[in-house]
């Protein structure tokens, strides 16, 4: 049923940030140095003519969403190259919906065929993955959800019910679960009072140095940590995430130790591994964890989860994971591009979904439905988030609830680059006593605020109105 609220887009301007990192991040079998984060402003109009503008923003994080040796830069031409199709094809997407609505049918009826096309005029090792194109589209996503609130004039969240979304879940899902989500909406999954402080979960990266012994002599000298020990002490962290090889059993079995030893002098309770899909059989990960319990049984213990060690693409490797998620929690982050395959992982074994805003606020949304009905546990991951794009990444964590707080580490990577949003949100820009505090978010649509921030934007890459 359609709504006096429905939007459509109308204009779009994209500007590309660069930021450079202070300390280098890893990523699986690649080191980040550099990133473009992508911003966005849509126009929209609603059903009785009003008019309204979101915002929008993601790093294109090169590495993480297109693992390949080689050509770095080729890679990250592509991708802001397809973000630049995007902002051509939003603006001639005549649909008239919800954010919920327009969302999936975009990325059904429209992003599938742009990159189809894009794929097309390249050479065959030069094909761009799925992923890769729904982080280009994240950003035109989320400023679409923030649109619809503004345009209404309330927080986005407060408009994922009966009220304001013309189908229900049940019309996304397939015959075999329309049933189960039978005039059901996204706001039955949340929960009934989001917390305005989550606890944050710090990224130790395969490079970072853990002590005065792994120091190069090349860190930066500035206001920031660089040990991991300065870093709890400076924050208050409770939660490590630990970025391990997948590659080498006897680094990443010294590494967690390491860690691990660490975390207890340092009254840290809780840890999780992240093998960033470079793992080809579950018994690597078995065979590490059974020595991790049976010689270092309290670290064994503070381990919530594990993350993603096995290849990302979940149909072309469909592997059965029982073994590992009979031991601890097993978590689908790059596997997770949609509720489809939530559903394959779980058949095969994966117990918890780590959500990405980067994957599309609307995807993140199904996935999180689908996967909460089913008993899955959700997290919800950073892709080093900084600027705007923090805002609506910690409202997802804080609204559908997570086995415990937000994965947030922009603060550790590239902390200048959010100057100008700190100043307006401090809590979301810097960990104190452990956790992230989203109290300043206020107003409609994400409630980012900007307005108040003196963030100075460049002349946009390009522009585009129906």
């Amino acid at each position: 049923m359609s709504k006096s609220s429905d939007i459509r887009p109308r204009s779009a301007s994209l500007y590309f940030l660069p930021v450079e990192t202070r300390v280098p991040l890893k990523f699986g079998t690649e080191v980040t140095t550099h990133v473009t984060v992508a911003r966005v402003q849509v126009a929209v109009e609603t059903r009785d003519g009003r008019q309204a503008v979101g915002w929008g923003e993601t790093p294109l994080s090169v590495q993480w969403v297109w693992p390949k040796e080689g050509d770095f830069e080729g890679r990250h031409q592509a991708l802001k190259d397809f973000c630049q199709g995007l902002v051509r094809a939003w603006t001639r997407f005549d649909h008239l919906g919800d954010a919920l609505d327009l969302g999936i049918s975009f990325q059904e009826a429209i992003l599938v065929q742009e990159f189809e096309k894009f794929n097309s005029a390249r050479g065959p090792a030069d094909q761009m993955p799925w992923l890769a194109a729904l982080v280009c589209c994240s950003l035109f996503d989320i400023a679409i959800h923030d649109a619809f609130g503004r345009a209404a004039n309330r927080p986005t969240y407060e408009l994922y019910t009966k009220a304001y979304l013309n189908r229900p879940l049940s019309d996304y899902f397939d015959e075999r679960d329309q049933s189960r989500f039978e005039a059901q909406y996204p706001s039955d999954y949340f929960v009934p009072k989001p917390p305005k402080t989550l606890p944050a979960w710090h990224l130790v990266g395969g490079l970072d140095p853990l002590d005065e012994s792994e120091l190069s002599g090349s860190e930066p000298n500035d206001d920031y940590p660089v040990m991991l020990g300065d870093w709890i002490e400076r924050d208050g962290l409770d939660c490590l995430k630990i970025k391990l090889r997948g590659n080498d059993a006897v680094w990443d079995m010294a590494r967690l130790v390491k860690i691990g030893k660490i975390a207890i002098e340092k009254s840290v309770n809780w840890l999780t591994a992240d093998f960033n899909c470079t793992v080809t059989a579950p018994a690597y990960v078995n065979e590490i964890l059974d020595r991790l319990r049976d010689e270092e049984p309290r670290i064994y213990g503070m381990l919530l989860y594990v993350e993603q060690p096995f290849p990302y693409d979940l149909e072309a490797n469909p592997i059965n994971v029982h073994s590992v998620s009979s031991r601890k929690p097993l978590f689908l982050d790059e596997s997770a591009h949609d509720w489809r395959l939530v559903k394959l992982g779980r058949q095969l074994g994966w117990t918890g979904v780590a959500l990405k805003t980067c994957k599309t606020q609307s995807g993140a949304l199904l996935s999180a439905c689908w996967a909460k009905a089913q008993g899955m546990t959700l997290m919800v991951q950073d892709l080093t988030n900084p600027m705007l794009a923090q805002v609506p990444h910690l409202l997802l964590a804080a609204n559908v609830g997570t086995i415990m707080g937000v994965e947030t580490n922009a603060m550790q990577f590239y902390p200048d680059a959010s100057i100008p949003e700190e100043a307006v949100h401090p809590g979301l820009y810097r960990r104190r006593g452990g956790v992230v505090d989203l109290s300043t978010i206020s107003g409609s649509g994400f409630g980012y605020r900007e307005d108040e921030m003196q963030r100075v934007l460049p002349e946009p890459v390009l522009g585009d109105s129906n």
